[in-house]
């Protein structure tokens, strides 16, 4: 069992990290600028955590870093330009993290796209932002977290993960002719899940917990920014959903509180242990996840010489 407070769906971010010393903790939160992902890094700083918040453009960081300090004037934050639809913006991101000591990676920036698009890449604009640019920064980014002494990998995931039941690989990514946002919003947050799944199976040995959440249905959030059907669709279960604030109480509790044998591979929801989707028991999906995702980095030169090798 969790030794912790009780907390539940209407807890804060600043419910779950009050009276916590974070100060030799170094985090990691991207999609910053905003929303949960903004709400995650500032409570953080608050707690005294040094936070390296990630944005899409330098417009953005600048306008974070002003607002954070604003906030917390005395909080230890570094904000960096990221753009997780740029495998080289990812690249370019982690080389200027080489051996730094992280001791955490909350994976929170994410996209719902009204229409088909592709990254930089060529990747489906939904599974490309949520799911590859992330493999990327993780995969890159091992090296430093494995010499923490209690590193944490955070993949904030999606009730949505439950739809589609299984992983189509065939239809990974959606193409064109087959897109639909919600389905790709839905593969994109199921691969988040098995990504957290088969990367706490892979470095748990090695003292790595990774986990994978809800963060509750929030208003206060630009995620479905495109989206018109998304943003009606938020007005009409508005008196059901969280604040920004609450919405991240769930990400800092699994970066901040428990155990790895108590967190890892593990789904969360209102800070708490949730039922998450069979398909994420299966472990042949969420090997053959891994593998086609480093499949698709080493087509693009974008795997590190020294990251650590896939385990058979």
């Amino acid at each position: 069992m969790l030794d912790v407070p009780s907390f539940n769906h209407r807890s804060s971010a600043d419910d779950v990290l009050r009276d916590q010393n974070l100060s030799r903790q170094v985090i990691i939160v991207t999609g910053a600028n905003t929303g949960i992902g903004y709400e995650t890094a500032r409570s953080l700083a608050a707690a005294g955590a040094t936070v390296i918040a990630t944005c899409r453009s330098t417009e953005k960081a600048a306008s974070t870093l002003q607002r954070l300090l604003q906030a917390h004037p005395q909080s230890s934050v570094e904000v960096a330009v990221m753009d997780l639809a740029s495998l080289d913006s990812v690249s370019d991101f982690c080389r200027q993290l080489s051996r730094r000591k992280i001791d955490t990676i909350i994976c929170n920036a994410g996209l719902v796209a009204p229409e088909y698009g592709e990254t930089h890449d060529g990747f489906e604009q939904t599974v490309g932002v949520c799911h590859v640019g992330h493999f990327l920064l993780v995969k890159t980014l091992l090296p430093e977290l494995l010499t923490a002494p209690a590193p944490r990998v955070v993949m904030v995931s999606s009730e949505s993960h439950r739809t589609p039941s299984r992983l189509n690989f065939a239809a990974l990514p959606y193409p064109k002719e087959k897109f639909s946002t919600m389905k790709a919003y839905g593969q994109a947050k199921l691969c988040n899940a098995l990504m957290a799944v088969e990367l706490h199976r892979r470095f748990a040995d090695q003292g790595l917990t990774a986990c994978y959440l809800h963060p509750g249905t929030m208003v206060t959030t630009d995620i479905g920014r495109d989206s018109a059907l998304v943003r009606l669709a938020m007005r009409l279960v508005r008196p059901f959903t969280k604040t920004a604030n609450q919405g991240a109480a769930t990400s800092v509790f699994c970066a901040t509180w428990g155990e790895r044998h108590e967190l890892g591979g593990h789904y969360f929801s209102h800070c708490a242990k949730a039922k998450p989707s069979a398909e994420t028991a299966n472990e042949e999906a969420s090997r053959r996840l891994w593998e086609l995702s480093e499949q698709w980095l080493k087509e693009r030169q974008t795997i590190r010489p020294d990251s650590p090798p896939f385990l058979d």
